[in-house]
C-alpha cells in the first residue's frame, strides 16, 4: 500500500493491526479497565432467564433465545422458530453497557442502542438504533467491507484497531453515551470515539446506507438490542450489565 505503513501494537496480550498514512501516527493505543462500586451497575441478564428482554415487537423472548446451563444467553441459528432481535424492556438514556460476547464461524450480529420500539413504523431495530457489529470478520463477507467489521460505529466510523479475538473465544464490549458523546471499547481498547447527533454526525449519516431512515439515530433514549441477523450460525453473550450516567 504506497504512502501508508502496518503498525501493529500488543496491548492486554491483544494484537493491534492497523494501516495508517506513513507520516501520521497515533498518540496512543487508549486501553483501560473501568474500576466501579457495585452498586453502580445494574446487571440485564441473570444468567438462568430470559427476564428483563423481548423480542422487537413481541412479548417474551423467541424460543431461539435460550439459557444454557452455564449461564450464557444463546442465539439458536439452527431454529426455525422464535427468531428476531432481543431488546431489553427497559429504555436508557446516558449509560455505560458491558457484556461479552463469542461467536460460531461466519457469525453476523451487533449491539445496537437507542432502539425505539414502534413495530407499525420501524418494521426492524436498525432503522433507529445505532450498531456496534458483531462479525467473524475472517469467514462473513462483511469483513471485506470498511465500517463493517467487528467493533465498528456500522456503517458509520471505523474501528481504529482490530483487536477482537478469535471464533469461539470471548470478547468483552463497553458501550458508553454521555450527552452525545460515543466511545466504544473492545477487549479493554477503544476502537470508536465519535459525537452523535451534531452537524458532522449528521453529514455522516446522510452518506450512510441509514439516509433514507429518517428515524435512525433519532432518539436520545431506547432500548439496547442483541441483533438475530437470521443466519444459521450461534451467537452468545454473558455478563451484560449496564451504569446509568
Amino acid at each position: 500500500m504506497k504512502g501508508s505503513l502496518l503498525l501493529v501494537c500488543f496491548v492486554g496480550g491483544v494484537t493491534l493491526t492497523a494501516f495508517m498514512p506513513s507520516v501520521v501516527l497515533p498518540s496512543v493505543v487508549a486501553s483501560s479497565t473501568v474500576s466501579s462500586s457495585s452498586d453502580d451497575w445494574v446487571s440485564l441478564f441473570d444468567g438462568k432467564t430470559t427476564k428483563g428482554w423481548h423480542t422487537y415487537g413481541k412479548t417474551g423472548a423467541g424460543e431461539a433465545w435460550m439459557v444454557g446451563e452455564d449461564g450464557v444467553l444463546k442465539l439458536n441459528g439452527s431454529s426455525k422458530a422464535g427468531r428476531g432481535d432481543l431488546i431489553t424492556d427497559g429504555e436508557y438514556e446516558n449509560f455505560e453497557l458491558r457484556l461479552d460476547w463469542k461467536i460460531t464461524k461466519g457469525a453476523n450480529s451487533g449491539i445496537m442502542f437507542d432502539v425505539h420500539e414502534d413495530p407499525a413504523k420501524y418494521q426492524d431495530t436498525y432503522e433507529t438504533g445505532p450498531e456496534m457489529q458483531i462479525l467473524d470478520n475472517d469467514n462473513h463477507p462483511d469483513g471485506k467491507i470498511l465500517k463493517h467489521r467487528a467493533g465498528d460505529l456500522y456503517d458509520l466510523v471505523p474501528s481504529r484497531w482490530q483487536p477482537v479475538r478469535k471464533v469461539g473465544e470471548w470478547n468483552e464490549v463497553d458501550i458508553r453515551v454521555k450527552n452525545g458523546k460515543l466511545r466504544f471499547m473492545l477487549d479493554s481498547v477503544v476502537v470508536v470515539e465519535t459525537k452523535m447527533w451534531d452537524d458532522d454526525w449528521n453529514k455522516m449519516v446522510a452518506g450512510s446506507k441509514f439516509a433514507q431512515m429518517p428515524g435512525f439515530a433519532a432518539f436520545h433514549k431506547g432500548h439496547i438490542a442483541l441483533q438475530d441477523h437470521g443466519g444459521d450460525e450461534n451467537v452468545y453473550f454473558r455478563n451484560i450489565q449496564i451504569k446509568q450516567l
